[in-house]
């Protein structure tokens, strides 16, 4: 009986995931200059503002992060000898079609490219990383086509 009791009392005590509508979840638009930030610390930065883990209305299962902006793609640091060393690899699933290419000449190629395989590594995951990835815009340069929806976040 007295177990009974106890296990009462602990359910009780669950915890509750709140959801949110889509009306609900205010989006916001963020610039970020890549010039000069590392790597893996500019990924982390990006992935908590696409997934919303800096609100308070955070929820694991929804998607309530805000849309970011990476400018100067280009101009990101990395520490130690990864420019040589760290590889990115591709396959196209046919036998023997594996391809590897070092970090100095992706970033030559396709500098976007570097940050947003960064960042997607960070995300989970799942179905939910393929809507929070779509809201990631990477561009090698300062200039980007935006202007309008900063200038939007930045009036209201």
């Amino acid at each position: 009986m007295l177990f009974l009791l106890e296990f009462k009392a602990m359910s009780n005590s669950h915890k509750t995931t709140k959801t949110y509508s889509q009306n609900d979840i205010k989006r916001e638009w963020r610039l970020i200059d890549a010039e000069g930030k590392i790597l893996g610390r500019l990924a982390t930065e990006v992935a908590n503002a696409l997934r919303g883990k800096d609100k308070a209305e955070f929820s694991p299962n929804q998607d309530i992060g805000d849309f970011v902006i990476v400018i100067n793609a280009e101009k990101i640091k990395v520490t130690g000898d990864k420019e040589n060393q760290k590889l990115y690899y591709r396959h196209s699933q046919r036998p023997g079609s594996i391809k590897a290419e070092t970090l100095a000449s992706l970033r030559k190629r396709r500098p976007e490219e570097v940050i947003r395989r960064a960042v997607e590594g960070m995300l989970p995951h799942n179905r939910l990383s393929d809507r929070l990835i779509t809201k990631l815009k990477i561009y090698a340069g300062a200039e980007h086509p935006h202007a309008a929806q900063l200038a939007a976040a930045q009036a209201a």
